[in-house]
C-alpha cells in the first residue's frame, strides 16, 4: 500500500505502467510465500518442543509467546526465532513504509497549491494511522523483553492488534468520504443533544 501511494504521488503519470496487475500479484505472492515460511520454521521450532503441563493458554488466542510459557524445555532459540522474525517482518517493513512517506511528504509540500497538497495528504493519512496503530501494538507486543510482559497487557495490546485494528480499518479508510463524514456528524450530534 506504501508502494502503490509513492507511485501515485511521486510518479502519477507513470502509475498505469508502475502498477501493473502483474506487479501487485507478484507483490502480493511475495509477501504471502515470505510470510508462510515464516510461520511455518516457527511452528516447527515450538513443535519440537516438550510440552508436560496444563495445555490451557491464558491468553484470548493461540499465539506464539502464550504457548512458549507452556513449554517444558529451554525455550531460547524459540525466543531468539520470535525476536529475529518480529524485526524482519515488524522493523523492515515498518523502515520500507517510513522511507516512502518521507519521499511522499516531501514530495507533497514540493506542490504549489494548498488543494493539492490537502489532496495528496488525505490520499495517505488514512494509510499511515492504520500502519501507526497496527506496527505500534504488534511491535510492543512481540519486541519488548519478556521478563516486562504481564499477562493483563500482552492480552490487551493482542486484542487491539488483531481485532480492533482491522474492524477499524474500514471505518478509517471511509472516513476520507464526504458523505461518511457528513453521516458521523450527524450521528455524533445527535447522540451528543
Amino acid at each position: 500500500m506504501a508502494y502503490d501511494r509513492y507511485v501515485a504521488v511521486c510518479n502519477p503519470l507513470h502509475y498505469p505502467l508502475v502498477m501493473r496487475h502483474k506487479v501487485c500479484m507478484q507483490l502480493v505472492a511475495a509477501s504471502w510465500v515470505t510470510a508462510i515460511q515464516a510461520a511455518i520454521g516457527l511452528t516447527y521450532l515450538i513443535f519440537s518442543l516438550p510440552f508436560c503441563g496444563s495445555n490451557r493458554i491464558n491468553h484470548f488466542f493461540c499465539d506464539i509467546p502464550p504457548v512458549l510459557q507452556l513449554a517444558c524445555g529451554d525455550t531460547s532459540m524459540n525466543n531468539i526465532a520470535v525476536y529475529v522474525s518480529s524485526m524482519v517482518f515488524f522493523m523492515i517493513p515498518f523502515l520500507l513504509i517510513s522511507v516512502s512517506y518521507g519521499k511522499i511528504i516531501s514530495n507533497i509540500l514540493k506542490l504549489s497549491s494548498a488543494r493539492g497538497r490537502a489532496k495528496a495528504f488525505s490520499t495517505c493519512s488514512s494509510h499511515l494511522i492504520v500502519v501507526v496503530l497496527f506496527y505500534g501494538t504488534a511491535s510492543i507486543t512481540y519486541l519488548r523483553p519478556t521478563s516486562n510482559q504481564s499477562e493483563g497487557t500482552g492480552k490487551l495490546l493482542s486484542l487491539f492488534y488483531t481485532i480492533l485494528i482491522p474492524t477499524l480499518n474500514p471505518i478509517i479508510y471511509t472516513l476520507r468520504n464526504k458523505d461518511i463524514t457528513m453521516a458521523l456528524r450527524k450521528l455524533l450530534s445527535k447522540l451528543l443533544t
